[in-house]
């Protein structure tokens, strides 16, 4: 359980539990699971239908209210809120995982107001009910998560080709956030996110990056739909390449609706067209112009040249 992360778009990661189930294909070759075996003595211990979710320590419960007694601190120096990816080993919103824990969670949530909370799933159809769940057992029943959302919560969706983000953003769409963002990784083929379609009350539609007023209200005001778009290819065993013309259009499309785009990786190939990691020495690559197995440090994440590291501007 990494304190301080080393994923380029997150400061901490923080697993309140650990252990899922593969929903699709962007899950073949989950490095999670991959360790869940290895800290298991070859057994896949908390991985699957029917196994049991394991529950973090404490003490491991503890460290977000360190982080957050030291916001303080950290946005003198970075002038920026910290940012907690919640669930690397794990899905918030799993089936298989006790109700009560979620709850626990989100009180944490709760009493740790200087830190933002990104909750990202491949299980976003079950975010609104149980986020209203939990919600609602930490007010009492009282009120819900749509009448009350945090501030500090962050909503993603992974998605890994046009056939989920079909299915799922428009789901995402469907809860209330401050931000909702998309973690296209592994991209596993290509992405149109102006193809999908959504029509939000009263009166708004467009599409997975932006959407507007109805034409007889403000044909030219536009809102973001999606805040925030990251994308990268596959690393570790049996890591799939993943073709530039992929990754430049998710760029292209950010950049023509104004959302913040950030570009993670190639992953494990380096085929034509890509930059390479710069602090490597150049790569030769195949005369057919194949792609290159030439793992993830030096593949890098330049993407024509560019490091993209766009975020939401979010203030304290």
């Amino acid at each position: 359980m990494s304190e301080h992360s080393k994923i380029e778009w997150t400061d901490h990661t923080f697993n309140p539990w650990e252990g899922c189930q593969k929903v699709g294909p962007g899950c073949d070759h989950c490095y999670a699971e991959t360790r869940n075996a290895r800290f298991g003595g070859g057994q896949v211990v908390n991985w699957g239908p029917g196994a049991p979710r394991r529950r973090t320590s404490p003490a491991n419960w503890r460290k977000p209210l360190a982080w957050n007694r030291n916001a303080g601190v950290f946005y003198a120096l970075h002038r920026r809120r910290q940012r907690v990816f919640c669930a690397s080993l794990a899905d918030v919103f799993d089936n298989a995982v006790s109700a009560q824990w979620r709850f626990d969670l989100l009180r944490l949530i709760v009493e740790t107001p200087n830190l933002d909370w990104l909750l990202l799933t491949k299980r976003i159809g079950n975010a609104a009910e149980m986020l209203e769940q939990a919600m609602r057992a930490l007010t009492v029943g009282r009120e819900g998560w749509r009448d009350n959302y945090l501030p500090n919560v962050w909503i993603g969706a992974t998605i890994c080709n046009q056939e989920e983000a079909d299915r799922d953003i428009p789901k995402l769409l469907a809860v209330p956030a401050r931000v909702r963002f998309l973690s296209i990784e592994p991209l596993l083929g290509p992405v149109d996110l102006t193809a999908v379609s959504y029509v939000a009350s009263p009166g708004y539609f467009g599409d997975a990056l932006q959407w507007h007023h109805q034409p007889h209200c403000s044909r030219h005001k536009r809102y973001p739909a999606v805040n925030w778009v990251i994308a990268g290819g596959e690393s570790g065993a049996g890591a799939r390449p993943m073709h530039p013309d992929w990754a430049r259009s998710l760029r292209d499309q950010c950049a023509a609706a104004g959302v913040p785009f950030l570009f993670k990786q190639w992953g494990e190939w380096l085929g034509a067209g890509q930059d390479g990691n710069h602090d490597h020495d150049p790569i030769e690559l195949n005369a057919s112009d194949a792609p290159v197995r030439v793992g993830k440090k030096a593949a890098g994440r330049l993407l024509d040249g560019v490091q993209h590291d766009g975020f939401p501007e979010i203030t304290a």
